[in-house]
């Protein structure tokens, strides 16, 4: 994709701008570690979790400037695994909604919550053509706590409709 032009940093890129240099940043389900690695060299303190094994293995080898974890979202505890600092941030990119377990969505936001210091952003984005709904999503957010930001229908901000096939959603914790 990088070679044909395909933008990969889109995500830390939106990430970054609303964050000060520094910020702890938590990259839920991370897979091989492209956003936090972009994130890292942008100036901030990752730490990213994926529940496979393998891709927390090459984000390792890939990018050693950052902590990596495996871990299952639903039952995230960062605390037990020695990081008990809040995060200022959480980006959860690369259809990790969609992709969870059938009904461990509300659990994987309560526990995004646990995990951050109030006012801390978390943007998500999702394509909406693989069987969570955004409605879902929404009450899911709202009953976790976190209070929707802006909408947007791409990660470099277009925005949003009603027909797009994909949402980024920024929510803030008060």
């Amino acid at each position: 994709m990088a070679a044909e032009g395909a933008d990969l940093a889109g995500e830390a890129r939106l990430l970054d701008a609303m964050l000060p240099r520094r910020s702890r940043v938590l990259d839920a389900g991370c897979g091989p570690g492209r956003v936090g690695a972009e994130l890292a060299a942008r100036g901030h303190l990752v730490v990213g979790v994926d529940a496979d094994e393998a891709l927390i293995e090459a984000a390792r080898a890939d990018h050693p400037e950052s902590v990596w974890l495996v871990a299952d979202l639903s039952e995230l505890d960062l605390e037990a695994l020695g990081y008990s600092e809040p995060f200022d941030a959480a980006v959860v990119a690369g259809n990790v909604m969609p992709f969870l377990a059938p009904g461990t969505e509300p659990a994987v936001l309560r526990r995004l919550a646990e995990h951050l210091r109030s006012d801390a952003v978390v943007v998500v984005g999702f394509g909406l053509d693989r069987g969570y709904s955004l409605s879902q999503f929404d009450a899911h957010a709202a009953a976790a706590g976190f209070v929707l930001e802006h909408r947007f229908a791409t990660w470099d901000l277009r925005p949003w409709h009603n027909d797009a096939p994909f949402a980024v959603t920024v929510l803030r914790l008060p």
